[in-house]
């Protein structure tokens, strides 16, 4: 079993490369975003708490997330694994994600992080706007502010799974068969 958490700056192509692993490897995708919106539109005791809380403005806590993921993990612990999407996002969340794991008796196998510089990614989640509909995706203040954010608050959780020897580097730069070609490297050595 493989359980990946992908990892990388808003550009950096985690959705891109998430898919092309997914299929590959045969993983279950877990995407918190995801996760949230099956729960609420299925009505589920967490779905209506999330709900509750978003119709609020309130970011769901980490706890009602944690029990989504725990409700998939029980409900696909015979598939070859999965490959953790947007979470997680601080330490707090990953010791919880290590602890959830331990309790259904598996583990992250590793973490993948996705290297690219600023001025990229800024090129490239502008390249995205022209199409993504994302009014986010076209203000190069923005963007430098959500590069900002994932790096002061976000990039920690690498150091988190480097100490466990779990963390693995790669370029996020060249063409994407290049890219998708390292990153099988990296998960074939986890």
């Amino acid at each position: 079993m493989i359980n990946l958490v992908l990892f990388g700056p808003p550009g950096a192509g985690k959705g891109t490369q998430s898919d092309m692993i997914k299929e590959k490897y045969e993983l279950l995708h877990l995407s918190t975003g995801d996760l949230l919106r099956g729960e609420i539109k299925a009505g589920t005791p967490l779905g209506i708490k999330a709900k509750e809380l978003m119709d609020q403005g309130q970011l769901v806590p980490d706890e009602v997330v944690i029990g989504m993921i725990d409700s998939k993990i029980k409900a696909n612990k015979s598939g070859n694994g999965f490959i953790f999407d947007g979470f997680p996002r601080t330490v707090a969340q990953a010791e919880a994600l290590d602890q959830l794991m331990a309790s259904n008796g598996i583990s992250v196998s590793g973490m993948v992080a996705l290297d690219v510089d600023e001025e990229e990614l800024t090129k490239r989640i502008l390249k995205r706007g022209e199409t993504s509909g994302r009014t986010d995706d076209r203000n190069e203040d923005l963007i430098r502010a959500r590069v900002k954010e994932y790096e002061n608050k976000t990039a920690p959780v690498a150091n988190f799974y480097d100490a466990q020897g779990k963390l693995k580097s790669i370029s996020g730069v060249g063409s994407i068969e290049e890219i998708f070609g390292n990153l099988c490297t990296a998960v074939d050595s986890l």
